[in-house]
């Protein structure tokens, strides 16, 4: 089943970083935006293109988010053996805490393809969560 597999089959590993940006808030609109930054490690022996993503995104009202799209950024980077690529973007949700996760679909230089898992990361506005 597609995304089920354990992220360092292949060979990837994912590193998330959260920041809560609060000059693009607002509480009284019940806006809290996010930025996150992924780095994606390719430890494995095999060069692999990130073709697209999907991401689900929960608020605290168990509102689900699901995004698809073509890359990330604008790119579809190719990741060789021992290469890494980061980047950042951001979500907003409409409570002050959320969970994302998800997955990139990868592609080989042969045409394979397959899933690596993004594991499940927390959002959250400074001091809501102890």
């Amino acid at each position: 089943m597609p995304g089920m597999e354990n992220p360092n089959r292949h060979g990837f590993i994912i590193e998330t970083q959260v920041s809560y940006l609060p000059e693009r808030s607002s509480e009284s609109d019940q806006r809290f935006v996010f930025s996150y930054t992924i780095s994606i490690t390719n430890t494995g022996d095999t060069a692999a293109q990130l073709i697209s993503r999907h991401w689900v995104i929960t608020d605290a009202n168990n509102h689900v988010q699901e995004v698809r799209g073509q890359g990330v950024v604008g790119e579809q980077p190719m990741l060789k053996p021992n290469q890494s690529f980061e980047y950042t973007s951001g979500t907003a949700l409409a409570t002050q805490v959320g969970t994302m996760h998800g997955s990139y679909r990868m592609q080989r230089e042969d045409g394979s393809e397959f899933d690596v898992d993004i594991p499940m990361f927390v959002l959250s506005v400074p001091r809501v969560l102890h």
